[in-house]
């Protein structure tokens, strides 16, 4: 989109319309994000600029772009035709991001939250966009996967579907136990906080249809709720820019294997919930009130922790759950080349933290392990 919308709401609101009514079934794209560090403290900082400008002329620029504060920067994998694309993109990414900054002195990481350094540190990157989001939120904003889908009545259908499902994704991706110099206490203290302080944000409710989602849209535009549809920032949304629903829920992944199969699991649940649509089969409709409980206990307890089962209405271990889930979709991601990634990991980039918290390590060592892994996760 740029650093401003161009088009008017209607506008958008038809193009949107038009490009989903277009687009080929499960394309993907998946953005990280990673923080910026001192490669000997591990301190956060503002070099995103340097970044931005080493990219220039390379094959990362058009991929590379800053996400609100100059510790961090956003890579993405562009839209990929197959799961087996993007797996190769996400890795290459990676490794092109790593040589970028390691030619400028700059470390990255890659959990939802810093262990310790301070948001009132951070400087917010000026551009239109988020200066407009600086004067919007203010103190809100200073704390602080897409997959294509035919046709806008079904990609709402899916959307509405995906809400049921966000608490699990949630309790899978967990990474950011620490946050401000302590241990939270949670297992992802990311959600907690952008989640509940962000307007428009976490669990969605679900929409009649298309023509329910565009009124709710002109809506806040007419009332000036927003001045452009990226100030939507729902767990999970229809994006108008592009024909997706986009799943905004994970966690950060410090290791590309655990990205991955992220990613897999995303891709693989968002076309199993389709076909389910397609071909009839009923789905769980929880009401947001239990979503919302759902959500607390993947953000209090993670993987370690239990969530309440659709529609038997009784909890079960978030593992289990999760095991159930993969079943489920497994048929479909054979078919879509995402099976060889669909895996729970043994433990979670939080579990392993919060191990190694309970071991005695501080958050600097702990941090240390997860910007510089010494072997792969299994």
């Amino acid at each position: 989109m740029g650093d401003e919308q161009r088009l008017t709401p209607e506008e958008q609101l038809r193009a949107a319309r038009e490009a989903f009514e277009a687009t080929e079934d499960f394309s993907i794209a998946v953005e990280e994000e990673f923080a910026l560090l001192d490669p000997l403290t591990l301190d956060l900082v503002s070099r995103f600029e340097e970044l931005q400008a080493a990219a220039r002329g390379t094959v990362l620029e058009e991929h590379l772009v800053g996400e609100l504060i100059a510790s961090e920067v956003e890579v993405k994998t562009g839209r990929c035709a197959t799961f087996a694309e993007a797996t190769v993109r996400i890795a290459e990414r990676r490794a092109q991001l790593a040589a970028l900054a390691g030619d400028l002195g700059v470390g990255l990481g890659a959990t939802g939250t810093h262990p310790w350094s301070r948001w009132q540190d951070q400087r917010i990157i000026d551009t239109p966009h988020y200066r407009r989001n600086d004067e919007i939120l203010r103190y809100v904003v200073w704390r602080n996967t897409s997959f294509g889908l035919h046709g806008p009545e079904r990609a709402i259908a899916v959307h509405n579907a995906l809400r049921g499902y966000l608490p699990e994704l949630l309790a899978l991706s967990a990474s950011s136990p620490f946050v401000e110099g302590v241990n939270s206490g949670l297992h992802s203290a990311r959600t907690q906080i952008f989640t509940r302080m962000f307007p428009r944000c976490g669990i969605p409710d679900a929409y009649a249809g298309w023509a329910d989602f565009e009124d709710y849209v002109r809506l806040l535009y007419a009332t000036g709720s927003i001045t452009e549809h990226t100030q939507l920032w729902w767990s999970v949304r229809p994006h108008l820019a592009f024909p997706t629903v986009e799943l905004r829920i994970c966690d950060a992944q410090p290791e590309l294997a655990e990205a991955q199969a992220l990613a897999a699991f995303g891709y693989a649940l968002t076309a199993r919930i389709a076909r389910a649509i397609d071909e009839g089969e009923p789905l769980p409709d929880p009401p947001r009130r239990l979503l919302e409980e759902n959500l607390w206990r993947a953000i209090r307890f993670g993987l370690e922790g239990e969530l309440i089962d659709f529609p038997r209405l009784d909890t079960v271990p978030a593992r289990a759950r999760l095991e159930g889930i993969a079943e489920w979709t497994m048929p479909v991601a054979e078919e879509l080349g995402a099976a060889p990634y669909l895996a729970i990991p043994v433990a979670n980039a939080a579990e392993r933290q919060r191990a190694r918290y309970d071991e005695g390590a501080t958050l600097e060592e702990i941090y240390a392990e997860q910007v510089r892994p010494k072997e792969p996760v299994r």
